[in-house]
């Protein structure tokens, strides 16, 4: 079969719009929505693990962009990218993407290794101990306070009951602390509770930030630190926390600010 020319001549513009129509999802009052920011939303909702990539999905993607464009278009026509309090989100949500971008990209090139990873474990080990410490403790404004707390503790009223008067939020429950390792508390506190026994309180005021407390140990057992495999995760994205912190702070160092 031979085509004439007028006839080939629309089988070829044919076979060369293909590609150009394959490449766009819809045409909504002119403009075009592209396949590749269809297939950019698809990658991203496959890679959160929410849904696998599927004509479904696809198709009610396609549903959204449509009725996004058809609604930035009618907010366009009415002049709302044009309100100040608008431009200015839109200027926030442009900085953080381009910034996220940027330190996307910093990571990549600087990875948390797994020898920083250990260390950071270890570290980490280190300052928690290998006991945890179950107190109590009643915190008063003054020494005097304090003293009188103690005379009244050592003549046999309750912990719990003198706990009433103490300026913080475990007043309500008798100064229960519950179970923590010795780092959790600042080091004068610290250093007086694990020096007693169990069942023994501090016989003179322990001085803090805070105030003066009495302290209270009710019993102390073995730390429970799980293993580094089951937080290494979390391990690895404190650390990506801390070098984005850094390399923010050397950039504000170098930076002209006035």
């Amino acid at each position: 079969m031979i085509l004439k020319p007028a006839r080939l001549l629309l089988v070829l513009l044919a076979v060369a719009a293909m590609p150009v129509m394959a490449q766009n999802v819809a045409t909504v009052n002119g403009k075009v929505i592209p396949a590749s920011r269809l297939d950019q939303i698809v990658k991203q909702v496959v890679a959160q693990g929410k849904q696998p990539d599927s004509p479904q999905l696809r198709e009610a993607i396609k549903r959204d962009l449509i009725g996004r464009e058809v609604l930035i278009q009618e907010a366009d026509k009415k002049g709302y990218g044009t309100r100040p309090e608008v431009k200015a989100q839109v200027e926030n949500m442009r900085q953080s993407i381009i910034i996220n971008a940027m330190l996307a990209d910093y990571l990549k090139k600087n990875p948390v290794t797994d020898a920083e990873i250990k260390a950071e474990y270890d570290r980490y080990k280190a300052q928690v101990g290998d006991k945890e410490y179950h107190a109590r403790h009643i915190l008063v404004a003054t020494e005097a306070e304090a003293k009188e707390i103690i005379v009244k503790l050592k003549a046999g009223t309750k912990f719990e009951e003198l706990a009433k008067v103490s300026k913080d939020g475990s007043a309500a429950n008798g100064g229960d602390l519950g179970w923590a390792n010795a780092g959790s508390y600042v080091k004068p506190f610290s250093d007086a509770m694990v020096a007693l026994k169990n069942g023994q309180f501090t016989e003179t005021p322990v001085k803090t930030s805070f105030g003066y407390h009495v302290i209270k140990l009710e019993d102390n057992r073995a730390a429970k630190i799980p293993p580094l495999e089951e937080v290494k995760g979390k391990v690895a994205e404190a650390l990506q926390q801390k070098k984005v912190a850094i390399f923010r702070e050397e950039l504000v160092k170098k930076a002209s600010i006035k």
